[in-house]
């Protein structure tokens, strides 16, 4: 069997908040429950499983690739929700989306500072 990342525990103050962002921003299914765990399953198998914690909270990246469609539909939620957005993960040029490798991506913040982005174009495929 090939390596394949299967799931990532996202720690969160509130795991239905975060997960049901999540889930109205990029149209995903339903979150189940998993012991301790909101899971969230993305489409190529690999789920975000949300877990409680009061504990301070470190901000990870997680990037999602997505079609055209699945970005104007993500992006339109974002810019409706009047949620900061930015082209770059230093969040130096506010209010605009990126065009790398022939794609387009934008990043944003889940309610606990996650720094979220999505993109069309895997980064290095225009190589």
């Amino acid at each position: 069997m090939p390596v394949q990342l299967n799931h990532t525990i996202i720690r969160s103050h509130d795991k239905q908040l975060s997960a049901r962002f999540l889930i109205d921003i990029l149209g995903l299914p339903e979150a189940t429950r998993y012991g301790p765990f909101l899971v969230v399953e993305l489409d190529n198998e690999v789920s975000l499983d949300y877990l409680e914690t009061d504990g301070k909270i470190a901000s990870q990246h997680y990037a999602f690739l997505v079609s055209e469609a699945e970005f104007d539909q993500a992006f339109s939620r974002i810019r409706e929700r009047q949620i900061l957005y930015w082209a770059d993960p230093d969040q130096e040029h506010p209010g605009k989306i990126n065009h790398h490798d022939g794609g387009r991506g934008v990043y944003f913040r889940d309610p606990d500072g996650h720094l979220l982005e999505i993109i069309t174009r895997p980064y290095g495929s225009s190589n």
